[in-house]
């Protein structure tokens, strides 16, 4: 049997004023450590690229995180400078990207922006700014040259009794790190919550009649995969649909 082929999500960017697309290692990384996939990076093409096609030759995807936020636009809100930086290429692959694996039964893996993308495809809201929101804590990354810090536990989540992640898991509550602007106001049909913040903050949802794994989390489990016992467990989680694709399109 072949390797499995994960999608990765990349952003478009500029670097030096010219123009990228480009993935933060961590996530290739942690594709390529923690699950038996070769990580394959999907540029933000939008409407060049044929995404029906790129759907069914992947076995699984990963939305990654991002600088950049959903564009307001897509969830009903104006535009303004304070809700910058946005990347309208990502979000014109994204957004169709996702609907079409829903459609293909494609195991997802969404993170950070990824949540936040799903959400929005699906019919949900976002704060723009949760920190603005009262009683809401300040989930933005910590202004700190160490990466180590700006990845480092920030607050606690409590996993949905009953849920997928208590089962992936094997606990009821876990520390996780916090670098993340938007947010979800009102969550989208067809979501159920897996996870909330001490303030209420949803941070891990899945599809509710999903037939493979679809889990979107809002930290970011890919920061240092194999060294985090629950990031392990969920990219293991995941890489179990990966490979149950795989099987069912070999013998089809």
């Amino acid at each position: 049997m072949t390797t499995p082929l994960i999608g990765v999500t990349a952003d478009f960017k500029e670097i030096d004023g010219k123009p990228f697309h480009a993935v933060g290692d961590k996530y290739v990384r942690a594709v390529s450590d923690c699950t038996d996939g070769t990580p394959y990076i999907l540029p933000a093409l939008g409407h060049h690229l044929d995404i029906a096609e790129v759907v069914r030759r992947m076995d699984g995807l990963v939305l990654t995180g991002s600088p950049a936020n959903v564009h307001p636009t897509h969830y009903g809100h104006e535009p303004h400078e304070r809700y910058e930086p946005y990347d309208e290429a990502r979000d014109a692959t994204t957004l169709p990207l996702i609907r079409e694996a829903l459609a293909q039964r494609l195991p997802i893996f969404a993170i950070c922006r990824g949540f936040q993308e799903l959400n929005v495809v699906l019919g949900g809201t976002l704060y723009p700014r949760i920190h603005e929101v009262e009683g809401k804590l300040d989930h933005r990354r910590p202004q700190h040259p160490d990466d180590d810090v700006q990845y480092g536990p920030r607050h606690s989540v409590k996993l949905a009794s009953g849920g997928q992640l208590q089962a992936i898991l094997g606990t009821t509550e876990i520390q996780v790190n916090s670098l993340h602007n938007q947010g979800i106001d009102r969550l989208a049909p067809g979501l159920a919550v897996e996870a909330t913040a001490p303030d209420g903050i949803i941070e891990a949802v899945r599809i509710e009649q999903a037939e493979t794994f679809a889990i979107a989390v809002q930290w970011h489990p890919e920061y240092k995969a194999t060294e985090n016992a629950e990031s392990v467990k969920l990219y293991a989680a995941f890489n179990d649909a990966v490979r149950a694709r795989l099987h069912r399109k070999a013998a089809a």
